[in-house]
């Protein structure tokens, strides 16, 4: 087993460890996916969010134990890379590997446990949440920020950014399931938009955003924004329903 813990958790590293080992059978659960699973353990005042990554399949645990680093790694080194640059996510506490005969085993990535009100998805399916304009303009500052900073969310979809509501009327933003990302020493327009393209296939979202995009990102105008992120999240909602028509048709002829 590999196992890293950051600085800051050394004093409670037994117990996050402890924690990992109780994986299977204690901890609140919160997330059940097909992939991966998530819980939250209390140690001390803290709330650990655990993510458990499934078993890779046969090549996978090869390229993962020998060619390029696991998820957990992954999420644990770019959230460090984030906080840097002052980027929100839960703070990365640690990481587990463990081996399964000649390459990676299961995996674990340990974080902070954040209590949120929203997801950006919140913000697609419900159109009358209060406050629904001015949380996604302050949610476009925070992609403009990110994209300033040379960061790439490669999976900067609906559900991967928490939002939470300050007493101050002020919104916070969180990104998560970090393992697919790139870091550039500058994203160009093109890329800048094709990074947003997965967000809501809403016209009317899209507008507000490009209009606020506009008024920080000087070198294009709103009509260029709007026109080229909408038609990066045209060109992707197509391509998204031919795979899911697709995928029907696989499961029928399976049947």
């Amino acid at each position: 087993m590999k196992f890293i813990v950051h600085d800051n958790f050394k004093n409670i590293q037994k117990d996050i460890l402890k924690s990992i080992d109780d994986f299977d059978t204690k901890g609140e659960l919160l997330v059940k996916g097909s992939r991966n699973t998530i819980k939250i353990f209390p140690v001390n005042e803290f709330q650990l969010n655990i993510k458990a990554f499934k078993t890779p399949n046969f090549i996978n645990r090869i390229v993962y134990k020998y060619i390029r680093n696991s998820k957990a790694k992954r999420s644990y080194q770019y959230a460090l890379k984030l906080i840097n640059k002052k980027i929100g996510t839960p703070f990365p506490i640690a990481y587990a590997e463990f081996n399964s005969g000649v390459g990676l085993g299961k995996s674990f990535y340990v974080c902070e446990h954040i209590a949120t009100e929203y997801t950006y998805r919140d913000l697609v399916v419900n159109p009358l949440l209060e406050n629904h304009e001015v949380i996604l303009r302050a949610f476009t500052r925070f992609c403009f920020q990110m994209h300033e900073a040379g960061i790439e969310f490669k999976d900067h979809s609906p559900g991967n950014t928490l939002i939470q509501v300050k007493d101050n009327g002020l919104y916070s933003f969180y990104l998560v399931d970090l393992n697919r990302m790139e870091f550039h020493n500058h994203l160009s327009f093109e890329l800048r938009m094709h990074n947003l393209r997965r967000l809501t296939p809403k016209k009317e979202m899209v507008e507000v955003m490009a209009n606020e995009y506009a008024k920080l990102y000087k070198t294009k105008t709103e009509q260029e924004i709007f026109e080229l992120l909408w038609k990066s999240t045209t060109d992707f909602q197509a391509k998204f329903h031919r795979k899911q028509r697709l995928k029907k048709k696989i499961k029928f002829w399976k049947k």
